[in-house]
């Protein structure tokens, strides 16, 4: 029996029953690590969203059109019928597959030339950071140096060195510049010294362990963000390179994807050519995909190379 069922029988009013007032959220205080949003700061990073996000979209949309599509319809809305898959198949099978061949040589490039720059900047930024040699701060000058002075600038003595060899109109003339990356050996040259401890590399020593073996058992586990974040800066730059591909190479067999569009592009402008706008740009949207899977792949390991050395212990 309920209060107010013996309040009844007792001939007592019953008792009006309060609902209980709602909790309220408990509040954090703003704090360094807790900041106050900004309305300014959200509308930057808004903008900047947008901006990088809308030639991706525009380049989506606009894959999925015909030649036709492309002239009569928005450029950042869908036309009246899809032929996405139909421009992926004209895209790889056009002229004989030629796509196909230039994707297979800038992979080449990036796996020989990404690659090699990675692991030169790896032993080379390793040995800068914890070895004492005569010399070393004329190397650091030279490095700092080399990162200052633009790719562009060296085009052509780089040219005119390599046609001397007779290096030009082949692969090497595009894989041996691509190994020498003065930002990712100076990158890894600071991140050496700050991710691996010299105490841990003297116990090593003492307890009888090669520099060999010390550098791949101990220093190379340490190192790993720094390489990945090496290596990524290293295959963004081999990937979309353009202009030394376009001042080495004059057969269109070993173009890389950058010029191989860039010929189509030019296709139009020709007496006689055909133009392949749609292929264009279905070819752009492919190039781009393999690059972005691998950014996310190694996001992980890219973040915590930033986040490296930030805490204290």
């Amino acid at each position: 029996m309920t209060a107010d069922t013996e309040a009844a029988v007792a001939g007592r009013p019953a008792t009006a029953v309060t609902p209980a007032a709602p909790r309220r959220r408990k509040r954090h205080p703003h704090t360094p690590l807790n900041p106050r949003p900004s309305v300014p700061m959200t509308l930057v990073t808004g903008l900047v969203l947008v901006y990088t996000l809308l030639p991706l979209a525009w380049l989506l949309i606009n894959a999925t059109k015909d030649q036709k599509g492309l002239l009569d319809s928005f450029g950042l809305w869908f036309a009246d019928d899809t032929h996405f898959w139909d421009n992926i198949g004209r895209t790889l099978t056009y002229d004989d597959g030629v796509f196909v061949r230039w994707l297979l040589n800038t992979l080449l490039y990036v796996a020989a030339g990404a690659g090699g720059a990675t692991v030169l900047a790896v032993l080379g930024g390793y040995a800068l950071a914890k070895y004492e040699f005569p010399g070393r701060k004329a190397v650091f000058a030279v490095v700092i140096g080399a990162v200052a002075v633009p790719g562009t600038a060296l085009a052509v003595p780089t040219f005119l060195m390599f046609s001397s060899m007779g290096l030009t109109n082949t692969p090497w003339a595009v894989i041996i510049p691509s190994l020498i990356s003065p930002f990712g050996l100076y990158l890894m040259w600071v991140f050496a010294a700050e991710a691996v401890p010299t105490e841990l590399l003297e116990a090593a020593r003492i307890d009888g362990s090669g520099e060999l073996r010390t550098f791949f058992t101990i220093a190379l586990p340490l190192l790993t963000p720094g390489i990945v974040t090496v290596l990524l800066f290293s295959m963004v730059a081999t990937w979309n390179n353009y202009f030394l591909p376009l001042i080495m190479i004059k057969d269109p067999d070993w173009y890389p994807l950058t010029l191989g569009l860039n010929a189509w592009n030019a296709q139009a402008q020709t007496a006689g050519g055909e133009a392949v706008f749609d292929l264009i740009i279905t070819g752009s949207l492919l190039t781009i995909v393999p690059i972005v899977a691998v950014f996310l792949l190694l996001q992980r390991y890219w973040q915590s190379g930033l986040a490296a050395g930030s805490v204290k212990e």
